[in-house]
């Protein structure tokens, strides 16, 4: 849990050092941050042995048509539910709300959600969390989905920048829990954007 603590702590440092930044720029940034966590073996999540012969993650090439504008309509009577995980493990979230946008025409709403474990970390009171599918998961990237960590906008806009779309921890290492994005987060388009599918050596 801490490992995971601190990959969202370095995710929104690249964010927070970045705001001037244009997306490419964040994006290569952000590249540069995880691969460097999981080289060191005090943070990579990979077990022992592959940190070894670990040399860097995949990327989609970075491409700023994967950088959209959406609309968030917060749910403040969303109640706290127990989300699904890859194990037994069942932690507390809040649907904080809906993304809506269109992506090459595609209409998308996503749903964005807070963890409460989270919440009780003055760092991380404002974080959302965005798990999602698309139509490269379980093709180029991986089949149970990808995460994007945000924060809460001072209005109701906020970008989405899906280079910086990474993988669960479990798709490195089995020992890890990990959230199940909801079937209402399936985006019906290819994001060929951020971290692809890990190729065990």
């Amino acid at each position: 849990m801490n490992r995971i603590v601190l990959l969202l702590s370095l995710l929104f440092l690249t964010a927070a050092c970045a705001q001037n930044a244009t997306p490419t720029s964040e994006a290569m940034a952000f590249q540069k941050r995880l691969n460097e966590e999981f080289k060191d073996g005090k943070t990579s999540p990979l077990p022992k042995d592959a940190i070894k012969k670990f040399t860097a993650l995949a990327f989609f090439p970075i491409d700023e048509r994967y950088v959209v504008q959406a609309r968030l309509i917060p749910t403040p009577d969303s109640e706290p539910f127990e989300m699904p995980t890859t194990t037994a493990r069942k932690p507390m979230y809040k649907k904080y709300g809906e993304l809506h946008f269109d992506f090459e025409g595609v209409p998308v709403v996503l749903s964005v959600f807070q963890n409460l474990e989270l919440l009780d970390k003055a760092d991380h009171k404002n974080s959302l969390f965005l798990p999602f599918t698309d139509l490269t998961s379980g093709v180029s990237s991986y089949g149970g989905g990808r995460y994007m960590d945000l924060q809460i906008p001072s209005g109701d806009s906020l970008t989405l920048n899906f280079n910086l779309a990474y993988n669960p921890y479990c798709v490195y290492n089995h020992k890890y829990s990990c959230p199940i994005p909801p079937e209402e987060n399936y985006i019906k388009a290819e994001i060929k954007a951020g971290v692809m599918d890990y190729k065990y050596e």
